[in-house]
Formats: structure tokens, sequence, C-alpha cells
């Protein structure tokens, strides 16, 4: 079975806590902090498996997750990272975040590696926070929680020259006479229920990639039948060959066709109605009607656009279209046709910005990514965090807001997970 379209969840690893720990040896009357800091959750990579072809494997395997990272210990002992977790995906898979459709990757090189979730960093042991006011600090910092997504794993074909037009125009008879491509073939509609790739030979030029993109339909572009699985192997293309029969046996209008299929790719992706685009004429064996044929390229001429009379089964025209195809493909660019959006996690010295206090219903809610990093080295049974925790309000500006709001004793402020009565 072909799969080229799945969903995911993929959670990179937490990172281990710091330890809180005190120096204990003999002779040594008062050992100062000694907690080690916590292990780097694992990250998850995505890796190019030059043996796969399709991603029928995510369709039962659909949870991953990388190796949370140790805790830390004391003798400032630091916890092992966890391991990062490699999937591997076939070449010409691009990686989407599932809430927001950002491209995180495009794994269309072979060995190609990429980090697409990063591990949560270990957090602090307690020997990290001594002061020279504070010399036994009984808190530490919790690990950083890896980065978790649903992911969409695309598998689009790298070919340089893609077969479009309606089912039963012909693409699959002129693929398996060009290449060594043995698509199944008969006389009705949507024969081809998934993509097939080619080799173009030598013969006619320099070898070059050709796929048999699967029957489009009008409303394709809508998800109407399979046209959404199908026009997204398209997009890598260099070249499209939009087949249309000329023969008039099915009762087909070859310049309708056209205009239907190319307002699908359109109505699809812009750049993609923009392709470098042949157009050719299959069946002119069996042509019933040459004003078929005539109209057609009329629309070619005034469209800018190259016809060539084929009958992919009597191999007349073919050798002249291929060789004319090698040829083009000598003048287009092997570009990137999907673009990457690079998503990082930052990290912002401009902690004041993260923060946001606001009054809801009678309550006062402090949050932000800095608070709740705060929260997560806080022991609020310790008077020597306690204090901590109270300067780093005054440092992050927080009880100035609070006050600017009205708070005052007795209010209840919600902090993470937390609810704390003020006292000024």
């Amino acid at each position: 079975m072909f799969t080229d379209y799945v969903k995911i969840i993929a959670k990179a690893g937490k990172g281990g806590d710091g330890a809180v720990s005190f120096r204990r040896e003999k002779y040594v009357a008062a050992g100062g902090p000694d907690g080690g800091d916590g292990g780097k959750g694992g990250s998850i990579y995505f890796e190019v498996d030059p043996d796969a072809n399709t991603l029928i494997n995510f369709r039962y395997d659909k949870k991953f997750k990388a190796e949370n990272g140790n805790n830390g210990e004391g003798a400032n002992r630091y916890g092992k990272s966890g391991e990062d977790l490699t999937i591997k995906v076939p070449i010409g898979t691009v990686i989407k975040d599932a809430e927001n459709g950002k491209v995180l990757a495009d794994l269309s090189e072979k060995g190609q590696r990429v980090l697409v979730l990063s591990g949560g960093r270990g957090g602090k042991g307690n020997s990290h926070f001594a002061t020279a006011t504070r010399q036994a600090p009984h808190f530490s910092q919790e690990g950083e929680k890896g980065e978790e997504k649903e992911l969409i794993l695309e598998l689009k074909l790298l070919a340089d020259v893609g077969l479009i037009g309606f089912p039963n125009v012909g693409k699959s008879t002129l693929l398996s006479v060009v290449t060594d491509a043995t698509p199944k073939i008969a006389d009705y509609h949507f024969t081809t229920l998934e993509p097939n790739l080619g080799v173009v030979k030598g013969e006619y030029g320099d070898s070059f990639v050709i796929a048999d993109i699967p029957g489009i339909i009008e409303g394709a572009s809508q998800g109407i039948g399979l046209g959404l699985q199908f026009l997204r192997h398209i997009e890598r293309t260099r070249l499209l060959l939009h087949v249309i029969d000329v023969s008039g046996s099915e009762g087909r209008n070859p310049v309708k066709d056209f205009e239907v299929i190319n307002e699908e790719l359109k109505n699809y992706s812009e750049n993609l109605s923009k392709r470098k685009q042949i157009i050719v004429a299959n069946k002119v064996d069996s042509m019933q009607d040459k004003t078929l044929y005539e109209d057609l390229e009329k629309l070619a001429k005034e469209n800018g656009l190259e016809i060539y009379p084929i009958s992919a089964v009597t191999k007349k025209g073919v050798k002249e279209l291929m060789a004319r195809v090698s040829e083009i493909l000598k003048t287009l660019p092997k570009e990137d046709l999907i673009e990457v959006e690079e998503v990082k996690k930052v990290y912002t010295l401009k902690e004041k910005e993260d923060v946001i206090v606001k009054k809801e219903n009678g309550m006062y809610i402090v949050s932000g990514q800095v608070v709740e990093k705060l929260m997560r080295t806080i022991n609020l049974e310790d008077n020597e965090s306690l204090h901590y925790f109270h300067r780093r309000l005054n440092e992050l500006g927080i009880n100035q807001k609070l006050k600017e709001l009205g708070i005052k004793d007795g209010d209840y402020v919600q902090i993470s997970d937390y609810e704390l009565e003020w006292e000024d």
C-alpha cells in the first residue's frame, strides 16, 4: 500500500531535575551545597531512509518519545542526558506542524538528518544558587519539558517531470513506453490509484525521472475524490506534461479539459499554476474529429505553450517529445520547491517582556515563560527559597505591576499552578 500522508505525535525528552544535596564528609563540620545538574532530555531527529518509499509504517505506530534526562545527584554528579530518537522517513518527506501548518523540515536529499524537536534542558542543582548570604540553598531547578507536537508527514515524489491530466487519457501508457515502469493499464477510469515513478532512458537525451500523477478531476483542489493527495505530488516537479485526449472517443472537449485541470492547479497553488507546462495531445492515431486538435493547438498558441501530437500506443511523436523534455530540463533550475520555516526555541534576555500581569474576576494572574520557569525552582516551604522568589519578582517588575493594578493585603495571586496570598 502506498501511504503518503500521516499524522503522528512526537515528544522530546524532559530534562532531569537538579539535586538538592549537601556535602557530608567525616571531619567536615559544614559542607556546602553539592547538588548536581539534571541531564538534557533526548531530542527527536528525522532522517532519510534510502530503502523506504512509503509512510505505511506510521499508520500503525503514531506515538514517538525520546528518553528523559536523569536527575542530578549529590557530590556534584550530573544526570545522564537522555538518548536522542531518530525517526526514519522516505526521501521526499515534508514535516509540518499540525497546529499551524508550518513546514518544519523538508527531507529531499540522501543522507539528510534534521532536528525537529529539542529535548528539555536539565535543571540546575542547588550548588548554583549558593551566594555569600545564602550559603545553604534548599532548593534546585526542575528540568524543562521537551518539545511536543502533533506532526503531519507528507510524502511528495521527487520527480523532474509530472504527467497530469484527466483519468484515462493515456498517462500510464506513456510512462510505460518511455520508462521501465509497469503501471496497471486498462480502459476504465481511475486505473491509477497511486503515483508511479520511472526513469526516462538516455536514448532521448539526458535521463530524468518522470511521475505519472493519478487522474485529477474537477474539484480536486477542494478535496473531491483523491485530488488533494494527488496534487501534492506535482509540487516538486519542474516540468508538467499535460496529457489531453484528442481522439473524441469519449466525447471529451480537449480545450475544456485543459482549462479545468489548470483551474484546479491554480486553486491548489498559485506557484503550481505557473509551473512550466507542455501540452501533449494524445491518441492522435484514433482521432475522429481534427477540429478537436486544431482548437487545442490554437489554445496552446494563445497561451504561449508548446504542443506535441503523439500516440502513446503506437509511439508516434513520443521520441520527439522526450527529446524536447530533456532539452527543457537543462534550462530549469533544481530549486527548492518547499519553503521551510525555521521554528527554533528562543531564549530571550528580555524576560520582562514575557511576563503578563492582569486582573480577572477579582483574581490577580501572573503568567509567562520566565514565571513558569521560576516556579519550578522554588521550594515554598523553605525561607531562603521564598526570599529568592520575592527578589526575582521585584527584578521582573511583577510586584510593581501588581501594585499598579491595586492589589492589597489578603488578595490572591495566581502564578502557574499556585494561588498565593499577597502581603505587602
